[in-house]
C-alpha cells in the first residue's frame, strides 16, 4: 500500500511538472476535448493551448479567439508530430491573429467539409492567422466520391507555410482559397514552402491540388500569392492549381513529375513566374495553361513533359465570345514570355477549339523562349487563328518544324546538364532571354513539417521479403497473413494449391512460380482473390483453373471489394495459364465495383481459354461524369480462346475533360471464338467507350465478335494497324476519329 501510495504521489507530481512546464512556456496544457473547450473559453491575447502528446480520436476543435500582432493565441503541439489526430475529426478556427502548429492529422476523415478551416462558420472567419508545420496525411473518407476540402482557407491576410499534405484519396480540392463572401475577396493570401506530397489519379474531376477561388466568383481579386511550394506527383487531375479569381502569383514553385497543369481556368491578371516543371517523360505531365484576359507567364522553366491538348508544357486555349462565367473566357492581351522548355512534347496554340470555344486570342505574346526538343521533332500544334499572337524571339532547335512563319530562329540542338542537375541550353541563350540562373527555387527538403519524412507510400511489387509456400489448402491464405507490402510468395513447382477461403489482398504482393512447371491454383469459393483497400497484386507463371469453383453465376478470379476504395491498386497478370472458367454461366477472370479504381491492369504472355464470362469488365461508373475504373489498361502477347463475353469491356461516359485515361494498349494477341456468347452485352470482342488513347496492333481476330468503338470529346487518340479479322465483322465505331492501318478482312 505504501508502494502505490509513494507512486501515485510521484505520478501527480510528474503531472504537475508538465503543467507547470506548459505554463511557465506560456501554454495552457489540455489532454481532452473538455479541457480544450474549458482553455478557449478564457482566451486572452499571447495565450498558448498546448495539445498533450497522444493520440486524439474523434475530436473537433472548435477556436474562437483574438490575438494582437505581437501577441498572437497560439495552438499547438506539447512536441511537433506528437500529437495524432485521428478518426472523424477536424480542427475549425476564426478570429484575429491565431497560430496553429505541430499538428498531424491521419488515419481517420473530417465528419464535415473541411479537415482545416479558417472560420467557424459563415460569417466567422480567420484573419491575419497562420497554420505551420502541421500535416495531413491520408485523412481520407472511405467513400471514393464523397467530396471534402483538407484546408479551407477564408478571410484575409493569411499564411499557410510548411506544411505536409500527402496522399488525398477521396474526391475533394487538397487545399482551397474559399471566396464565398466579400469578407473573403482581396484576401491577400500567402500559401508557400509547403509539401504537397503525391495525390493519386482520382479519375474523376475534383482533383485537384490547389483552388483558388470558383467560377461564380472569378471576376473578383483574391490577390492570393502560391509560393516556394514542392508539388511530387500531384497526380489528381488535369488541374494541378487551379486559379478561379484575378490577381493571383504563382512563383517559384515546383513540380516534380506530377500529371497535369498549372491551369489560369477563371479570372484575369495572374502572374506565373519562376515556376519548375520537371516531368522526367512521365506520361501525362504538363506544364502552364493559359485562358481569360492580361495573364502573364514568364521565366518558367519546363523540361521533360509529355502531356498533350490541355496538358501540354505551354498551353494557350481558345475561349467562348460571351460565355457564361463558368466557361472558358478567350485569351486576351496575355503574355507567355522568357521561358525555357527542354524535350517537352507538345505547345498547344488555340487549343480546345470548338464551335463553342470559337474566339482565338487576341492581342497576345509569345516573345523570347527557348525550345530545344528531340522527343517530338513537331512541337507546335495549332488549332485555329494564330493571328492574334504576336511571335517574335523564340529559338527552336533546327531539328525540329514550326508551322509559324515568324518569331522563331533556328539553332543546333545543344542541352547539357548544369551543376544543379538541371538540364540546360548554351548559357548564351539563357542570356539572350534575360533568363537568370537556372537553379530550383526551392529543394523538396526545404518545404513541409520540418519533423515528418517524405517517403514514397507507393509499394512496388517484389520489393518485400521472398516466401517461400508449400502446396496444399488455404496455404496462400495463411502466407498471405503473414506477408507484408511488397512481398513475394514463391509456390511449388508443379505444386497444386486449393483456396476454401477467400484470399484476402490487403497490400501488393506477388504470387509466383519461379520457373519451370506453373503451380496450379483452384479454389471453392466464388473469388479466388480479393483486392481490398490499399491492396495490389500480381499473378506470375501460375496455372489458375476454374474446376472446383461453386456452381453458381458470377464466380470470378479476382474481385475488387464491393465497397468504396480511396486507394488505387494494381493488378498483373504474366506468363500464366487460365482454363475453365466454365462452372455455370457469368464466371468473370475480373470483378470490379462502383467507386474502385486501378492505376493499371496488364495481361501479359498469358493463355485463357473456356471462360462463360468476361476477361476484363470495367464499366461499372456510368453516370456519364467522366468517372472511370481504370486508368492503364496493357494486354500484350495474350491468347483468348472461348471467351463467351468481352474481353475488355471499357467505359468512361460524359464529357468532361478534366482526367488523363483510360490508356489502352493491345499488342501481338490473338482472339479465338471470342465475345460470342448470348450474355455478352456489349456484343463485341473489345468495346471501348470515351477511352483516351488506344493502340491496337499486330493482333488476330478468328471467328469472333468485332471490335468496338465509341469516341467521345476530348481529341482520342486511337490507333489500329496491322491487324487480321479472320471471319469476324467489320469494326464498328460512332464516327471516324481514328487512324486505321493495314486491318485486313478474310
Amino acid at each position: 500500500m505504501q508502494i502505490a501510495t509513494r507512486l501515485h504521489i510521484v505520478i501527480i507530481a510528474l503531472s504537475l511538472a508538465l503543467v507547470s512546464c506548459a505554463q511557465d512556456s506560456g501554454g495552457k496544457l489540455v489532454r481532452n476535448i473538455d479541457e480544450f473547450n474549458d482553455a478557449v473559453a478564457v482566451l486572452q491575447p499571447g495565450d498558448v493551448i498546448v495539445l498533450a502528446n497522444g493520440t486524439w480520436t474523434d475530436v473537433e476543435f472548435k477556436l474562437k479567439a483574438n490575438g494582437l500582432p505581437d501577441q498572437p493565441v497560439t495552438l499547438t503541439a506539447e512536441e511537433p508530430g506528437k500529437v495524432i489526430i485521428a478518426g472523424q475529426s477536424n480542427l475549425r478556427f476564426s478570429g484575429e491573429h491565431i497560430v496553429v502548429s505541430g499538428l498531424v492529422f491521419k488515419d481517420g476523415y473530417t465528419p464535415t467539409s473541411e479537415v482545416i478551416s479558417f472560420r467557424t462558420s459563415k460569417d466567422n472567419l480567420a484573419n491575419h492567422s497562420r497554420v505551420t508545420n502541421t500535416v495531413i496525411d491520408n485523412f481520407s473518407n472511405p467513400e471514393r466520391y464523397d467530396s471534402d476540402l483538407w484546408v479551407g482557407i477564408y478571410g484575409k491576410n493569411n499564411q499557410f507555410d510548411h506544411n505536409s499534405l500527402i496522399g488525398k484519396g477521396n474526391r475533394g480540392v487538397t487545399l482551397a482559397v474559399r471566396m464565398n463572401t466579400e469578407a473573403s475577396h482581396e484576401n491577400g493570401h500567402v500559401i508557400e514552402y509547403n509539401y504537397f506530397g503525391p495525390r493519386q489519379t482520382l479519375g474523376s474531376n475534383g482533383g485537384e491540388t490547389i483552388r483558388i477561388g470558383t467560377s461564380h466568383y472569378s471576376r473578383e481579386y483574391s490577390n492570393t500569392v502560391v509560393r516556394n511550394n514542392y508539388f511530387d506527383r500531384t497526380s489528381g487531375e488535369l488541374e494541378i492549381i487551379s486559379s478561379k479569381a484575378c490577381g493571383n502569383e504563382i512563383r517559384d514553385n515546383v513540380f516534380f513529375e506530377s500529371q497535369g497543369t498549372l491551369t489560369m481556368r477563371h479570372g484575369h491578371y495572374t502572374t506565373v513566374e519562376g515556376n519548375y516543371f520537371l516531368g522526367n517523360r512521365v506520361p501525362n505531365t504538363g506544364g502552364i495553361r493559359i485562358i481569360n484576359e492580361n495573364q502573364t507567364v514568364r521565366n518558367n522553366y519546363l523540361s521533360g513533359l509529355t502531356g498533350h491538348r490541355f496538358r501540354g508544357a505551354l498551353v494557350i486555349m481558345n475561349g467562348v465570345p460571351n460565355g457564361p462565367i463558368n466557361r472558358y473566357d478567350p485569351v486576351i492581351d496575355s503574355l507567355m514570355n522568357n521561358n525555357i522548355v527542354i524535350d517537352s512534347d507538345h505547345i498547344q496554340l488555340c487549343a480546345g477549339s470548338d464551335e463553342e470555344r470559337s474566339a482565338p486570342p487576341t492581342g497576345s505574346s509569345m516573345h523570347n523562349n527557348i525550345f530545344m526538343s528531340k522527343t517530338n521533332l513537331n512541337p507546335f500544334t495549332v488549332y485555329d487563328d494564330i493571328s492574334g499572337i504576336s511571335f517574335e524571339g523564340n529559338v527552336l532547335n533546327e531539328e525540329a518544324d514550326v508551322s509559324i512563319d515568324t518569331g522563331f530562329s533556328k539553332v543546333p540542338y545543344s542541352v547539357v546538364e548544369n551543376e544543379h542537375g538541371l538540364r540546360v541550353p548554351e548559357q548564351s541563350l539563357i542570356d539572350e532571354i534575360g533568363f537568370g540562373e537556372v537553379k530550383l527555387p526551392v529543394n523538396k527538403d526545404e518545404t513541409g513539417a520540418d519533423f515528418y519524412p517524405k517517403t514514397d507510400s507507393v509499394v512496388a511489387f517484389q520489393s518485400g521479403t521472398t516466401h517461400t509456400v508449400a502446396a496444399g489448402t488455404n496455404t496462400i491464405v495463411d502466407a498471405l497473413a503473414n506477408s507484408g507490402p511488397g512481398d513475394t510468395l514463391v509456390l511449388e513447382n508443379g505444386g497444386e494449391y486449393l483456396l476454401t477461403k477467400y484470399a484476402f489482398i490487403k497490400h501488393p504482393v506477388t504470387i509466383k512460380t519461379d520457373g519451370g512447371e506453373k503451380a496450379k491454383l483452384r479454389s471453392g469459393k466464388a473469388s479466388f482473390f480479393i483486392i481490398e483497400n490499399g491492396g495490389g497484386l500480381e499473378l506470375e507463371n501460375l496455372w489458375i483453373d476454374g474446376a472446383d469453383s461453386p456452381d453458381q453465376p458470377g464466380n470470378n478470379v479476382v474481385s475488387t471489394s464491393k465497397y468504396s476504395m480511396n486507394r488505387n491498386y494494381s493488378l498483373a497478370v504474366r506468363n500464366c495459364k487460365v482454363t475453365d472458367l466454365d462452372i455455370n454461366h457469368s464466371f468473370d477472370f475480373l470483378k470490379v465495383y462502383r467507386s474502385t479504381f486501378a492505376d493499371s491492369i496488364d495481361i501479359i504472355d498469358t493463355e485463357m481459354t473456356n471462360v462463360t464470362g468476361s476477361i476484363l469488365s470495367l464499366d461499372k461508373e456510368t453516370d456519364d461524369l467522366g468517372m472511370y475504373n481504370v486508368e492503364n489498361v496493357t494486354i500484350i502477347g495474350s491468347m483468348f480462346t472461348d471467351v463467351q463475353g468481352a474481353v475488355a469491356n471499357i467505359y468512361r461516359g460524359g464529357t468532361d475533360e478534366s482526367t488523363f485515361g483510360p490508356i489502352v494498349v493491345v499488342e501481338n494477341n490473338e482472339f479465338n471464338n471470342t465475345g460470342l456468347g448470348r450474355r455478352n452485352k456489349p456484343g463485341a470482342s473489345l468495346k471501348f467507350h470515351g477511352v483516351q488513347k488506344l493502340h491496337i496492333s499486330h493482333s488476330r481476330w478468328d471467328g469472333s465478335a468485332p471490335l468496338e468503338l465509341y469516341l467521345t470529346n476530348g481529341e482520342p487518340i486511337t490507333v489500329i494497324k496491322d491487324v487480321v479479322m479472320k471471319d469476324t465483322a467489320e469494326l464498328r465505331a460512332n464516327n471516324d476519329a481514328y487512324e486505321i492501318e493495314n486491318v485486313s478482312y478474310e
